[in-house]
């Protein structure tokens, strides 16, 4: 067995992951980092959880089935009767686990950063939890069978992989859990080659849970082993995400990449593998998942503009209201991807809820910037005239009815009216996002969102009393909608397997067929060469200098992994 060890101070990352368990393979001098499964952090006691509802949930489906064949097959009516009880015993067991389960996955506060400064909480995904395989038995007898090898010489690469798998089950959440997935993923590459070929099974059933449903599945198919890694690389991805401290511009920076980068790793998994088992992995889920990220790296675009701008610039105010506008218009499409049929019954309600409490205050936000840019910036010079002229024609949807462009950029007056029109729809704004936010037993637990919603609503009703006159006796009119506009769109960064190099723990294996063509090639080679020699004893000293001149071939040849160019993996 290999020796496990705790690294020094027995912690795992900043955010208190707990110890990490190292797993130190003997003689290949790699370390698989995993976090110590014992650990009592928050973020374990979740997964623990989440493991423990996934058995029970397990337990209850097989339940359901027997009780489901055998009310098919008996005529009995009192048997019927009985078993029809415990159908609705079993089915009512099952809802409360699910709720249980959903209840867990809305712990979003679980995975923020511990920073005192508040900021708009992000959604992160919990990890798909696999059980335990003994890989042993049926890789010793295909190596014995296929490779012609005693299995039990390589028990020791065996126990490597069952290692590393067993490591990745609980990656810290940094860059080391990451490149631990990565390593196994590129380990399951050179697996598929060796042991998974398409016309021979082996048996071995690949168990993972769905990460929001906790149903459980299970195939032959290495693909769906690789898909669920890549879809826990993608979760860990948003849990770096989420943990980032977003009042500071490196913090705001590493979001956005780890953001992006869980998009990429969920749009590779859509475009890359099909006929996916569960439906975390299914394409509507993908999609919305994508979106959904793409979405709050939108969020964290906006946090940056208003950490790096300057406070009382007419420009930079239309700017950040345009940012906003832009954060509205994607979650609002978040929101519509949730209600879908596929999606809205699989979709935590809490997670639709936030998406749907995140559009509202967004759209209030980019009314109340565009208020501040009115009311807080000097008024226009002539000079300067046709440069704001040029931007705010393009700042609203619609051009707001009432005096001409000239005069509300130069009349402080007329400024201070459209700016009371936006902050009139800002608070409207504001208050809706508080209604929906009401509406979630869960997020009314979320205090910090709580926070944010209530300070943003305060700072719009301060800012139209310090603009509201008593004298005004004049209507507020309705101010136009903002133009989405952003100045850093969103990538979508597909993984890079490549980064992450290793070996093949098989490398040992050598194919015996392919070496006995290759002795075959060897051998004609060797008596071509032969003949060649005969022939040119015959030739004169000039066509000997010919024959010498060797073509330029490099010494050694490296394979290099198209993990890159990975083309549709069936999960069949």
């Amino acid at each position: 067995m290999v020796p496990a060890e705790r690294s020094p101070g027995g912690r795992g990352d900043a955010a208190g992951d707990g110890g990490f368990l190292l797993l130190r393979a003997p003689e290949s001098g790699s370390v698989r980092k995993g976090c110590d499964p014992f650990a009592q952090t928050q973020r374990s006691k979740l997964q623990h959880r989440r493991a423990r509802i996934n058995q029970q949930i397990n337990k209850e489906m097989r339940m359901r089935a027997g009780a489901e064949n055998l009310f098919k097959a008996t005529s009995n009516h009192k048997v019927k009767e009985t078993v029809a009880l415990e159908l609705s015993y079993v089915n009512s067991n099952l809802q409360l686990l699910k709720e249980e389960l959903e209840e867990l996955n809305s712990c979003v506060d679980v995975y923020q950063n511990d920073s005192e400064s508040i900021s708009v909480p992000m959604i992160p995904l919990g990890l798909k939890e696999t059980k335990e395989m003994d890989l042993m038995a049926p890789l010793k007898d295909l190596i014995s069978e296929h490779y012609g090898e005693d299995g039990i010489s390589f028990e020791k690469e065996i126990k490597e992989l069952m290692e590393l798998r067993q490591a990745m089950r609980t990656p810290s959440r940094n860059e080391a859990g990451l490149e631990l997935l990565m390593e196994y993923y590129n380990q399951l590459y050179f697996l598929d080659n060796r042991f998974f070929p398409p016309n021979k099974n082996l048996g071995i059933f690949f168990h993972w849970y769905d990460s929001l449903t906790g149903v459980p599945s299970h195939q032959r198919a290495l693909a769906f082993e690789k898909g669920s890694v890549l879809f826990n690389i993608g979760a860990l991805h948003t849990q770096i995400g989420a943990r980032q401290d977003r009042t500071t511009l490196q913090g705001v920076d590493r979001a956005i990449d780890a953001f992006q980068k869980a998009a990429g790793a969920f749009n590779y998994l859509k475009e890359n593998f099909s006929n996916a088992p569960s439906l975390d992995m299914s394409t509507a889920s993908l999609n919305m998942l994508v979106r959904l990220m793409i979405a709050q790296v939108q969020e964290c675009v906006f946090e940056k503009v208003t950490l790096t701008s300057a406070q009382n610039d007419f420009f930079t105010q239309l700017q950040i209201a345009q940012e906003a506008a832009r954060v509205e218009e994607v979650y609002l499409l978040v929101h519509q991807t949730m209600s879908q049929a596929h999606v809205k019954d699989y979709v935590p309600f809490s997670w639709a809820t936030m998406v749907h409490v995140k559009s509202e205050h967004f759209k209030a936000l980019s009314h109340y910037y565009a208020a501040v840019a009115l009311c807080d910036c000097p008024s226009v010079s002539e000079a300067d005239f046709p440069e704001h002229e040029k931007a705010f024609v393009q700042f609203h949807i619609t051009m707001p009815e009432g005096p001409s462009l000239r005069l509300v950029l130069q009349d402080p007056e007329e400024r201070r009216k459209l700016g009371k029109a936006h902050l009139k729809k800002a608070i409207m704004r504001h208050e809706e996002a508080m209604r929906i936010h009401s509406l979630c037993k869960i997020l009314r637990k979320m205090d910090i969102l709580q926070e944010v919603l209530s300070f943003a609503h305060k700072r719009s009703l301060s800012k139209y009393s310090e603009i509201d006159h008593e004298e005004d006796f004049f209507e507020t009119g309705d101010a136009s909608d903002i133009h989405p506009k952003t100045n850093q769109r969103p990538e979508i960064k597909s993984p890079n397997f490549s980064q992450v190099k290793v070996t093949d723990i098989f490398h040992r294996l050598v194919d015996r067929r392919l070496v006995a063509m290759s002795s075959g090639a060897a051998l004609l080679k060797n008596n071509k060469e032969n003949s060649r020699k005969s022939l040119m004893n015959s030739k004169s000293a000039s066509t000997l200098l010919a024959w010498s001149k060797k073509s330029k071939r490099s010494k050694s040849s490296t394979y290099s992994l198209p993990f890159t160019t990975v083309g549709d993996e069936s999960m069949y």
